[in-house]
Formats: structure tokens, C-alpha cells, sequence
């Protein structure tokens, strides 16, 4: 008769053999998982300051590279759903998404939407939200290089963001911290529209004076 004893330990072994199996699986996973969202969040700030410096190409290619780097990611989690859920995939997505639509808000082509993008709703919505911010930067160049039509265009964007964005009111839990993103663009859009209206105004001002002093 077989030693219960015996057949109990070999069963707890046994059992524990495959729980390391697992949790070996789930490391390797999450370790990939992080590298490869590590890498996305490097390219996809690469590509927003190629697009700050209007080297459009880089722009497309970095978030290109970035998006295979992501796509990776979400790859190596797509078994661990709890790991998915863990933050730094929704981070990864987010900076993809703000570099992807910083590209086409600059360019005034097409917004794609989640589902287009691969990404989780809370992700694209906060990327939107920082997409637009990013638009000051853009928006000082151009005021700075006396394009203040194209500084105006730039605000319209920003403000049809955020216009759009403070009707999504729901908690937090729900769309990943969206409240805080979109008060920090509401702050974001108020000076770039002071900047806006005091180049305006300057402008005005100079061509004025410039009309005077021209020989009648």
C-alpha cells in the first residue's frame, strides 16, 4: 500500500512545480512587457520633439517604431490579464496616443480613434488631452517665427480639444484620470490664448504705427 505520507509530499511538489512554471511565465512577460513599454515612451517623446522641430519624416518614423514596440507589449501581456491591467501598459498606450495625434494635429490631418489606435479608451482620451498641450510648444514656435495665423489655427485645435473633453464626465476609475489631465489643459489652453491675443494685439499695434510713419 502506498505511504500516504509519500504520495501527499509528491503531490505538494508537484503542484508547486507548477505554480513557479506559471509565475516564470508571468515574470518573463511582465519584464518584456516593461521593456517594451520603456522603449515606446522613449520613441514616442523622440517623435513629438522631431515634430516641434518640423522634421516631419522622423516624426512618422519614430512613431512608427514606437507603435511596433507597443504592439510588443501588449503582445507579451495579452495571457496576463492582470499584469495588463497593472498601469504601465495604460502609460505606454497614453504616450503613444499623445505622440500620434501630436502628429496629426500639427499636420490637420485625421484624429484616429481607439480602436483605430489599438489602445485602451482612458489612454486615447488622456493622450488626446496631452496631445493638445503639447500644441503650446508649437504654437510659441510658430508665434515666435511671425505666423501668428498658424498660432491662431493651432488654438482653435487646442480649444476644440478641450471643449470636447469636459463633457466626458465620469469617474475617474472610469476614464483614468481625465479629470486631472483636462484641468491641467484648461490652464495650458488659458495662456497659450493670452499669448495668442497679446500677439494679436502687438501686431495691430505695430502695423499702426508703421501706416503713421509711412510718407503720405
Amino acid at each position: 500500500m502506498p505511504d500516504p505520507g509519500t504520495a501527499r509530499g509528491a503531490e505538494i511538489a508537484a503542484l508547486g512545480d507548477d505554480a513557479r512554471e506559471r509565475l516564470e511565465a508571468t515574470h518573463k512577460a511582465r519584464e518584456e512587457a516593461l521593456a517594451r513599454c520603456r522603449e515606446t515612451i522613449r520613441l514616442c517623446g523622440m517623435a513629438i520633439r522631431a515634430v516641434h522641430r518640423l522634421q516631419s519624416d522622423d516624426a512618422e518614423r519614430l512613431v512608427s517604431d514606437a507603435e511596433a514596440a507597443l504592439r510588443r507589449a501588449q503582445e507579451a501581456l495579452e495571457p496576463f490579464r492582470a499584469l495588463a491591467a497593472a498601469g504601465f501598459l495604460h502609460d505606454a498606450e497614453k504616450e503613444f496616443v499623445e505622440a500620434r495625434l501630436t502628429v496629426s494635429l500639427v499636420a490637420g490631418t485625421k484624429l484616429v480613434d481607439a480602436s483605430e489606435l489599438g489602445v485602451g479608451l482612458p489612454a486615447w482620451l488622456n493622450g488626446l488631452a496631452e496631445a493638445a498641450s503639447e500644441l503650446r510648444r508649437h504654437l510659441l514656435d510658430r508665434l515666435r517665427g511671425g505666423e501668428l495665423e498658424r498660432g491662431e489655427q493651432l488654438l482653435e485645435a487646442m480649444e476644440d480639444v478641450y471643449d470636447m473633453l469636459v463633457t466626458v464626465d465620469y469617474p475617474d476609475a472610469i476614464t483614468g484620470g481625465l479629470r486631472r489631465t483636462t484641468d491641467a489643459l484648461r490652464a495650458v489652453l488659458e495662456r497659450s490664448r493670452s499669448d495668442v491675443t497679446t500677439t494679436v494685439l502687438q501686431a495691430g499695434l505695430r502695423k499702426a504705427i508703421e501706416s503713421r510713419e509711412r510718407p503720405a
